[in-house]
């Protein structure tokens, strides 16, 4: 794997830091395909229960590469046919995180800017430094953030993402904490300890129940009350019959920690 992305692991917790801290952990056309590498083969780890996504240097990550986006301009159609791919292959691995089969948890150190922010938002998870900061600034440079808006408006509401967009403004950690984007402020000496409690803790529940409630809390998401209602109805009865769960429960009567075989 490039040392784009330096991949690791700590107990049954996947870890994936950006390291391009020059270039503020921008996101490059080989920075996207080496994390999505990465999310991809944490994602099928039998023996990682949850990811989280880090980044070195002073930034969690600036964005696309304008530098790399502005060479492709000199192509004949003015880069048209090349922002369309990378736009969508950048989308596709964002839309891809909710996919993944266990928890993915931003830890934002820095600056997320622009597909910077929008990789938190696709984020199931994320923890923050009181530093960090959150914007979709794209319209300072004449270019809308249209793709970061679709996630950035699935975690707040829809008249203070439409103030970011149209303003450029950024949040501060705590502002972004009250508006739903990230989880838990915290001082920057404590955060990768903070991060990895949650991820610990994550990954000692049950990991096929997770798995199976991850997808259904997407899917959900998308249906009328009634649909949702009908549908997790049907989730919950085929996992009340999973081996592990009626283990789970003898043990909870029984006050005993459950023998599980996942």
């Amino acid at each position: 794997m490039s040392e784009l992305i330096i991949k690791d692991k700590s107990e049954r917790v996947g870890l994936l830091s950006l390291n391009s801290p020059e270039k503020l952990n921008a996101l490059s056309e080989e920075m996207i395909e080496t994390l999505s590498e990465g999310l991809k083969s944490f994602g099928s780890d039998t023996n990682i229960k949850a990811i989280i996504i880090r980044a070195r240097g002073k930034a969690f990550c600036a964005g696309h590469d304008l530098k790399e986006m502005t060479l492709n301009r000199q192509k004949e159609d003015g880069g048209k046919e090349y922002f369309n791919w990378l736009f969508r292959k950048c989308a596709n691995m964002m839309a891809g995180i909710s996919k993944i089969p266990k928890p993915v948890i931003a830890e934002v150190q820095g600056v997320a800017a622009a597909a910077g922010c929008q990789l938190v938002a696709s984020c199931d998870l994320a923890l923050a430094s009181q530093e960090a900061t959150f914007g979709v600034n794209g319209v300072n440079i004449g270019l809308f953030c249209s793709t970061p808006m679709v996630a950035l408006s699935r975690n707040i509401s829809r008249k203070k993402t439409f103030e970011m967009l149209v303003t450029g403004e950024f949040l501060t950690a705590e502002d972004a904490q009250k508006e739903g984007l990230i989880n838990k402020v915290t001082e920057a000496s404590n955060l990768n300890a903070e991060t990895m409690k949650m991820a610990v803790t994550i990954s000692e529940k049950l990991s096929s129940a997770v798995k199976i409630g991850k997808e259904a809390f997407y899917k959900q998401l998308e249906l009328s009350v009634d649909d949702a209602y009908d549908y997790t109805a049907g989730v919950i009865t085929e996992n009340m019959l999973h081996r592990d769960t009626e283990e789970g429960i003898s043990a909870f009567i029984e006050k005993r920690l459950p023998n599980w075989e996942d």
